[in-house]
């Protein structure tokens, strides 16, 4: 098992819901695909500084630490494409917890 952090900005135009409900449902999608979390830091909404359309002109920030077997990652990283709630995501790899 590798150690990854994932920054994902999650979109909160198209939904009224609140956005811990985003949040567990980022988590539940992690977990189904065979990762546990370690650690979850929500960074609020925030507004971007380039504005592509005005249907996104912010985001919620979530940044989530996560466990999995790295031949599971691009099964993982297709899940988060196929979401509609993810409207960006960067993993990389974690550093060793302290």
């Amino acid at each position: 098992m590798r150690r990854y952090e994932g920054l994902f900005i999650l979109d909160t135009a198209g939904s009224a819901d609140d956005p811990q409900k985003l949040v567990d449902g980022l988590k539940k999608l992690v977990t189904a695909n065979g990762a546990t979390v370690e650690a979850e830091q929500k960074l609020d909404k925030r507004p971007f500084a380039r504005v592509a359309d005005k249907k996104h002109t912010a985001g919620f920030y979530v940044n989530l630490i996560f466990n999995c077997e790295p031949g599971a990652l691009p099964a993982l990283e297709e899940a988060f494409v196929e979401n509609d709630v993810v409207f960006r995501v960067q993993i990389t790899r974690a550093t060793a917890a302290a």
